[in-house]
C-alpha cells in the first residue's frame, strides 16, 4: 500500500524566521525514509484554508510587523483551523505561529494582536528584556530531550487541556517562571524553538508524521513506518 501526506505551510512566505521552512524539508526527508510521499504548499494572505485537504500544518515564526498583518487575515481561517485541530490534525507551530493559535499576543509596542483561540494560551510581553539562547527541555511523557534556540520577548502561559512540550533544563522556555516550554494539545506541537526544531529533534518529526498517518489511514498496518529509527539530529 502506498501512503501520501499533504502539508500546508501556513503563511510560509511571511513566517519563516531562522529558516523555519527547514521543518518541511526534514519532514520530506523522513517521510521518504518511511516510504511516504509528502507534498507541501503555501497558504497565505487572502487564501482559504481547506481543512479536508491537509494532513499537517506548519506555522512558522515571524516579526511583529508580519504578525500584525497575519493576526487580521487568520481570523478568516479561524473556524477551519480550529476544526482541523479538533479533528486531530497534526500541527507544528513555532514562536509567532504558536502565539497566534492562542487567545492573543501583546507586541513590543503594546499592541494586542488577536489569535484564533484554537488553544487556550495567551502571550504577554516583557519589559526591556528578551529570552535569547540555547534551550534544553525534557518531555516527561516520553523521556525525550529536545534542544533548540529561543529568541522571544513574548511570555506565554498555558491554559486548559494544554501540557508543555517539555520542562526546561537549560534556558527560559515559555515565560521564565514555570519551567515549561511549548505546548501540546491533541496532535499540535507548539514551541519557541527556532533552528528549525525538527532538524535538531527528529523524534518530534516522526511523532508528527505517525500521528498524521494514523489519522489518514486508521486501518492500515503502519508497523514498517513506525519501525524507522531516527537520531536526535540529522
Amino acid at each position: 500500500m502506498s501512503y501520501s501526506l499533504k502539508v500546508c505551510h501556513l503563511y510560509g512566505d511571511l513566517m519563516n524566521t531562522y529558516g523555519d521552512i527547514g521543518n518541511i524539508l526534514v519532514l520530506k526527508h523522513l517521510a521518504n525514509q518511511m516510504g511516504v510521499d509528502l507534498d507541501s504548499e503555501v497558504i497565505s494572505l487572502d487564501q482559504e484554508f481547506e481543512a479536508d485537504k491537509y494532513d499537517i500544518v506548519i506555522f512558522g515564526g515571524g516579526q511583529d510587523f508580519e504578525q500584525s498583518i497575519i493576526s487580521k487575515d487568520i481570523q478568516s481561517k479561524k473556524e477551519a483551523l480550529t476544526n482541523f485541530i479538533e479533528d486531530d490534525g497534526s500541527v507544528v507551530a513555532i514562536c509567532g505561529g504558536y502565539q497566534l493559535l492562542g487567545h492573543y499576543y501583546i507586541g513590543a509596542n503594546g499592541e494586542k494582536l488577536q489569535g484564533i483561540s484554537a488553544l487556550d494560551h495567551y502571550t504577554e510581553k516583557q519589559h526591556d528584556n528578551r529570552f535569547i539562547g540555547d534551550v534544553l527541555i525534557e518531555n516527561k511523557e516520553t523521556g525525550e530531550k529536545y534542544r533548540g534556540f529561543e529568541n522571544h520577548q513574548g511570555i506565554t502561559f498555558l491554559g486548559k487541556d494544554e501540557r508543555p512540550l517539555g520542562n526546561v533544563i537549560e534556558g527560559y522556555g515559555n515565560n521564565g517562571q514555570d519551567k515549561t516550554e511549548g505546548a501540546i494539545y491533541k496532535n499540535v506541537y507548539c514551541t519557541y524553538f527556532h533552528g528549525p526544531i525538527l532538524a535538531r529533534n527528529n523524534q518530534i518529526a516522526k511523532h508528527v508524521l505517525m500521528n498524521a498517518l494514523k489519522r489518514k489511514y486508521p486501518d492500515a498496518d503502519l508497523s514498517t513506518q513506525d519501525a524507522v529509527s531516527v537520531s536526535e539530529t540529522f
